[in-house]
């Protein structure tokens, strides 16, 4: 077992790896494996940033970020700047039905609703709104247009996984009812269970996932 320093440690040099974060003053506590994130960043990519670069750690089991985004004043927009903003972005988005979204700002906080087809839609329009000057947090409540659902959804999403270089799929087992997956079974690390998430998620006819991957860096080491 990784004891929580050791974790605490290699997150750290993970984010002094990561030269985007190398301006932010950043705070890392750890019990048990679950992560906290402290301090701040320059901006919401730096946030985002933060989380990933923890979430690759061996021996992290989940990630709570209450990293605070504190702009640069030379990086401050008014709310309506920030809004035009967002709307160009997806506007020019050429994977993101635009028009099916709207977008709220307060202070600097972009709210996403409406609906998408496909779940990368909804990652697409988030990616766009977050890398912008002036936005220190998203919120996405895009949802997904329900489809109808294919016979072989649970094959087309064990298949994925399978493909995936960092997942064992054989310790995955998925569920579907009606539009929605369920995801059991143990991965190695808290990046693999957000993959595996995700390619449930991006299944034709899959509008809700609910995961129940557990986390253990040492589940098949004598396998």
């Amino acid at each position: 077992m990784r004891s929580d320093n050791d974790i605490q440690k290699d997150i750290t040099q993970e984010f002094k790896w990561e030269p985007r974060l190398q301006d932010d003053d950043l705070a890392v506590g750890v019990r048990e494996g679950i992560v906290t994130l402290a301090g701040y960043t320059r901006s919401y990519t730096d946030k985002v940033t933060a989380e990933r670069a923890a979430s690759r750690v061996k021996g992290v089991k989940a990630v709570a970020n209450d990293i605070e985004v504190r702009l640069p004043t030379i990086s401050a927009r008014p709310d309506p700047e920030i809004a035009r903003a967002v709307v160009y972005a997806l506007q020019w988005h050429t994977s993101v039905p635009d028009e099916r979204i709207q977008v709220k700002v307060d202070h600097g906080r972009v709210t996403l609703v409406g609906d998408v087809d496909w779940y990368y839609q909804k990652e697409e329009a988030e990616r766009a709104a977050r890398v912008l000057m002036g936005v220190k947090g998203v919120s996405n409540l895009i949802t997904l247009k329900a489809r109808p659902t294919s016979s072989d959804v649970k094959e087309k999403i064990k298949k994925a996984l399978q493909r995936g270089a960092e997942l064992d799929a054989d310790h995955i087992t998925v569920e579907i009812a009606s539009h929605k997956a369920t995801l059991r079974g143990t991965v190695r690390a808290f990046a693999e269970r957000r993959d595996a998430e995700r390619a449930a998620r991006n299944a034709p006819g899959v509008t809700e996932v609910e995961n129940q991957l557990t986390v253990d860096p040492y589940a098949f080491a004598a396998v």
